[in-house]
């Protein structure tokens, strides 16, 4: 065709879909996944607006919308036959045949799905993402008495869930719309999970199994953060409202089928959501919360008789003005295991955050320090480089990060530490001419350079890394 495949790399939008370290680790998982040839599906949002676009106007940051979908997306592929009901609001009916959640708002959720493939592996898996779709008899009653307008604006209401990602991942926002997309994801999510595992012959859509014991040896949901936390409750109300299962029973599935990772111990990014916003939005979680919170704090109070500062500490449901739900600890009890994203973080996490609950069920918590896809990482951002390592030991580092140890025997081989500062000296040389190009900003490209590619923030600390490096210089 005789295009340029950088060129075209260039022009295509970036589906600025996550978030700092979960969007990061998020897609690494996926890569990693893949290649591993492990069968696995990757589910978010699809956010008609991504993380913003980052401008710097007079040394300050200015957003600017991500509108990431404006030419089409040609990666992902609409299933509108796996649409499904996601339900809002409603009231609470206890009656004999069980409990039921009526008079919901629904919202359509519609899945897009992205081929990730694995690296020359012949594996491919699914990243499924939602978009929120109101339903075609929205609000028609409205429409049938002449007001088209409010039906038409009712439907924009419906479709704002998917509409765009909240930029902060360090300080925790209580708007109703991030808990409305929170149970969005989640709702949309464990239907179609539940849906795979009943039809467990290939291509076949009939429901085929109906007994969940086997649930949790074919189901891992990993919840990346707290975001997806309302899993736990969502999981529960399917199988004790909708399958039947005997609510002790339903929570052994739950606990085996769900673990937590933990990204942050800023106590003020930690979710903690009012009650008040859940009564009215997802009242039935709310029932189910308050009981697995009871049977977590009589288990707790039976260990630790008269201990009355432990309850409240380890409580879900924080009292104070406003009752607040306490995201992060349910996750921990809903899990069967809770890891940190470095050795130092979970031992904070184990020492600190959720000390009580080290204490009570210390095999539960692990270290799972984030690593990155050298797929994506090494092999495409920085190809010399990868071929200075390939040439001195082979490309088995593709695949295996741990092969890059091998280097230690060249950390004094001239001709290795030459080949490593000339592909750092070009690709510098390509920085600088990209910045005088797209920035007009001239840099002098056998200067030192400090990349941080982040938000501006100060806990992303882009100010102290300036002042140590004119302390070095001072030096």
């Amino acid at each position: 065709l005789g295009l340029d495949l950088e060129e075209l790399e260039e022009i295509e939008e970036d589906a600025g879909l996550g978030n700092g370290g979960l969007g990061r680790l998020a897609a690494c998982f996926l890569d990693s996944m893949a290649t591993l040839g492990l069968a696995a599906y990757g589910y978010g949002i699809r956010y008609e607006f991504g993380i913003f676009n980052q401008k710097i106007v007079d040394g300050w940051q200015v957003e600017e919308a991500d509108d990431w979908l404006r030419y089409g997306n040609p990666w992902e592929k609409a299933r509108p036959e796996y649409m499904l009901p996601v339900h809002f609001y409603g009231r609470v009916d206890h009656t004999p045949e069980g409990v039921k959640w009526v008079d919901t708002q629904v919202v359509l959720a519609m899945p897009y799905d992205t081929p990730v493939p694995g690296y020359k592996n012949n594996t491919v898996n699914t990243m499924r993402l939602w978009s929120a779709k109101a339903p075609n008899d929205f609000n028609l009653q409205e429409f049938n008495v002449g007001d088209y307008i409010e039906a038409v604006l009712d439907r924009n209401l419906a479709e704002n869930i998917s509409r765009v990602l909240y930029p902060n991942d360090n300080f925790f926002e209580g708007k109703e719309l991030r808990l409305k997309q929170e149970y969005f994801v989640v709702a949309a999510t464990l239907q179609d999970i539940i849906r795979r595992f009943k039809s467990s012959k290939f291509g076949c859509r009939d429901p085929v199994r109906t007994c969940f014991e086997t649930f949790p040896d074919k189901v891992a949901i990993q919840l990346n953060d707290t975001h997806p936390a309302l899993s736990i409750p969502e999981l529960m109300r399917i199988l004790v409202d909708v399958e039947k299962v005997d609510w002790d029973k339903a929570w052994e599935i739950t606990k085996r089928t769900c673990a937590y990772t933990n990204h942050t111990v800023l106590p003020e990014a930690l979710e903690r959501w009012p009650v008040s916003m859940f009564e009215k939005l997802l009242p039935r979680h709310l029932e189910i919360i308050y009981a697995l919170n009871q049977m977590h704090l009589d288990r707790v109070a039976a260990l630790y008789p008269g201990d009355i500062d432990r309850l409240r500490r380890m409580s879900v449901i924080e009292e104070g003005d406003c009752k607040r739900i306490n995201m992060a600890h349910l996750c921990v009890i809903g899990s069967h295991a809770v890891n940190g994203v470095a050795r130092i973080h979970s031992d904070i996490v184990k020492n600190s955050v959720f000390k009580d609950f080290y204490e009570l069920e210390p095999e539960k918590f692990q270290n799972k320090t984030n690593g990155i896809t050298p797929r994506r990482w090494l092999l495409l951002c920085n190809p010399g480089l990868a071929d200075v390592i390939a040439e001195k030991i082979g490309e088995d580092f593709i695949t295996d990060l741990s092969q890059l140890k091998k280097l230690l025997d060249f950390i004094n081989n001239e001709s290795f530490i030459r080949d490593v500062a000339k592909v750092k000296q070009e690709n510098k040389l390509k920085f600088a001419a990209y910045l005088e190009e797209q920035y007009k900003v001239k840099i002098n490209p056998s200067s030192i350079f400090d990349v941080q590619v982040k938000r501006i923030h100060e806990y992303k600390r882009q100010l102290l890394n300036c002042l140590h490096a004119i302390t070095l210089y001072n030096r």
